[in-house]
């Protein structure tokens, strides 16, 4: 009752100044005939000839619901409504008189009345817009001082939201764009500062809090160089996503978000060939283990986006399994053909029987224990899931005659320092072991570096240490990695297998390795943080098994070229498989043993993998005051 009485007020209010506003304009135009052409006529027909305007007027504007908008929110369509609909309410009443006896005022100062009172109406609710907003930014005292990166439509619209949305507690204080026929120009009241390059100087000059980064057009690229450029400031930052990524028109300003890591590093994405994936993944059952971890469930979003005929997700893990399972179950319902079954490969009955029941036409194993340091402590362990899980789901891929199998590796297994990395390479020995004694089957793997946002990724850990102000903990100052995004990851490994021929090992050219240091820093630069005194970088020195640079390539495998210029194939290495076979045999018995201890899986491994050799830590203060060179054997 109470919030239809307060419409009621509303309308009231709006109509009675509606009235006024006409009844203004119609007297002031007729003074003006009056006074111009010394026109007199009966004082009724002057009542009579209001009355035939202002009924002209209300009725129009009420049909098409002019006064339902909330002006305060109002777009410029709504200010083209008003005065289309306005002008034709003043075009009624000046052919209502016209053709009447009312009124003796010549058609032309008629239809300039009509103009006026249609233009008054219209700036009216301008007017009304600007004194409400300016009266509610006079109220909020806390805004944020920004700083909007690209003064385009996207920049624009921002500040008509934040002009209409005082709530959001924002300031804009200025444009920044590198179009010179911008700068120093004014854009919805806000002027443009300056160009990218002056981001840092302005922030100071005009204590800028926050960033806003408006141009959804950019490529990452240029992000990258925006983003360097802002890493100066001390600045929050955050960044609208790409137009691709905005779903709906609904606002730009509850749409902008944090650095992913992609822009942090700077590069475009590796596109693969996406009909090679297609056809490769076209109409096939699909079988993937370690279904539900990072790479895993990515390759599933992947495949299943490729009209597979079946997609068969194996995990041990139920509640990541569950987790994918769910999600392509909601965006494609019955139209994708799925099962998930939770087992482990390190039973061999297991999987075989799985392979044999659900008759995969390609296997893709990502199931492994990855994480390093963990791995050092149980040795046993990671040669049971990561060896014999590998051996068991190759054996049980040649068993049922399935025609290709997929190894997702690590560079950690390129020349490794630890249990995991050698572990790794022992599973690409196995796949090319196999491969020789499968004609039916073809066995590869792909190799690749660190996967950022995966379990375990070096990202997600410090944005969680930043967000708790707790010290971001850096290894060593001139710690070295290669990265690539998941999805990147997944299409590599997709594009591999349909490449396949056997026993190789594909590698991805993943670009400029990134300093970890730098990353850290820039991460906590673009939070608005300052190091040493908001936050500290402390570095712990190199974990059990770490290395300062990871390489992609063993130095005598070599590299072939492919048809995709992003993909090459490590030439395969001369093996005794006889030789290989009984170490595998002996790894087995020594790994089974209840008293094991891990100096006698070490030891072993070192013999299968005589590329294994432990690396010798380098102190912290023994580097960080001298520039760091990549080895040339990492910068393949």
């Amino acid at each position: 009752m109470k919030k239809a009485k307060e419409k009621f007020n509303r309308n009231l209010l709006l109509n009675l100044i509606d009235i006024a506003i006409i009844s203004t304009v119609f007297l002031v135009c007729r003074i003006i005939a009056i006074f111009v052409n010394g026109i007199e006529q009966p004082r009724m027909n002057y009542v009579i000839s209001a009355a035939v305007v202002l009924a002209s007027y209300l009725l129009v504007m009420r049909v098409f619901g002019v006064n339902k908008v909330i002006w305060r929110y109002a777009s410029s369509g709504d200010y083209l409504k008003i005065f289309f609909v306005t002008t034709a309410s003043g075009l009624l009443a000046c052919l209502i008189l016209e053709f009447t006896a009312f009124d003796m005022v010549p058609t032309l100062f008629n239809f300039l009345g009509a103009l006026s009172c249609s233009l008054v109406l219209t700036f009216s609710r301008i007017f009304y817009r600007e004194v409400i907003i300016l009266s509610s930014n006079k109220a909020q005292g806390d805004e944020k001082r920004l700083l909007i990166v690209g003064a385009g439509a996207a920049g624009s619209r921002m500040i008509d939201e934040i002009k209409t949305n005082p709530a959001c507690g924002l300031n804009p204080i200025g444009f920044i764009d590198d179009d010179p026929q911008k700068v120093n120009r004014i854009l919805r009241g806000v002027k443009v500062l300056g160009k990218i390059s002056d981001i840092e100087k302005i922030c100071k000059e005009n204590k800028i809090e926050l960033i806003y980064i408006a141009i959804p057009s950019s490529s990452n690229e240029q992000r990258a160089y925006i983003l360097e450029e802002c890493a100066k400031t001390t600045c929050s930052v955050k960044i609208l996503p790409y137009y691709t990524s905005i779903a709906d028109d609904s606002g730009y300003i509850n749409k902008v978000r944090d650095i992913t890591p992609e822009e942090l590093l700077g590069r475009e994405p590796i596109k693969v060939a996406g009909e090679d994936i297609l056809s490769f993944v076209k109409d096939k059952v699909i079988a993937i283990t370690g279904g539900g971890g990072s790479i895993g469930s990515e390759l599933c979003r992947q495949i299943a986006a490729n009209s597979p005929k079946r997609l068969i997700i194996i995990d041990v893990y139920e509640n990541c399994a569950y987790a994918i399972q769910q999600e392509l179950k909601l965006k494609y319902g019955t139209s994708l053909d799925t099962e998930v079954y939770i087992a482990t490969v390190c039973d061999f009955k297991k999987i075989n029987s799985l392979f044999k029941l659900e008759k995969p036409d390609v296997v893709i194993h990502a199931a492994a224990h990855k994480h390093v340091p963990l791995m050092e402590t149980v040795p046993d362990e990671c040669v049971k899931n990561n060896v014999f899980g590998t051996l068991n789901t190759a054996l049980a891929t040649r068993n049922n005659g399935i025609k290709k199998f997929i190894l997702i590796s690590t560079d950690k297994a390129v020349n490794p320092t630890n249990i995991m990395g050698a572990t790794k390479r022992i599973c690409e020995m196995i796949i090319q072991y196999v491969d020789s004694i499968s004609p039916e089957t073809t066995f590869a793997a792909v190799r690749f570096g660190n996967v950022l946002g995966s379990n375990g990724s070096v990202i997600p850990l410090f944005k969680n240490q930043i967000e708790k102000r707790q010290d971001v903990t850096v290894t060593h100052p001139e710690m070295i990695r290669y990265f690539m995004t998941i999805p990147e990851a997944s299409q590599l490994v997709l594009t591999a297998s349909a490449m396949a021929n056997g026993g190789e090992i594909f590698v991805l050219d993943m670009g400029k390795p990134v300093k970890i240091d730098d990353l850290a820093r820039k991460m906590i630069s673009l939070s608005g943080l300052v190091i040493g005194k908001d936050i500290n970088i402390k570095y712990v020195g190199l974990r059990p098994g770490e290395k300062l640079y990871e390489e992609l390539l063993m130095s005598e495998e070599g590299l072939r070229k492919t048809l995709n210029e992003k993909i090459f194939i490590g030439n395969a290495i001369h093996m005794d498989y006889e030789k290989f076979q009984k170490q595998l045999d002996e790894l087995g018995m020594i790994v089974e043993t209840a008293d094991v201890t891990p100096e006698q899986v070490e030891d072993k491994l070192k013999e299968i993998v005589p590329t294994f050799k432990r690396y010798v830590p380098v102190k912290v203060e023994d580097t960080v005051s001298r520039k760091f060179e990549i080895p040339v054997s990492a910068a393949h």
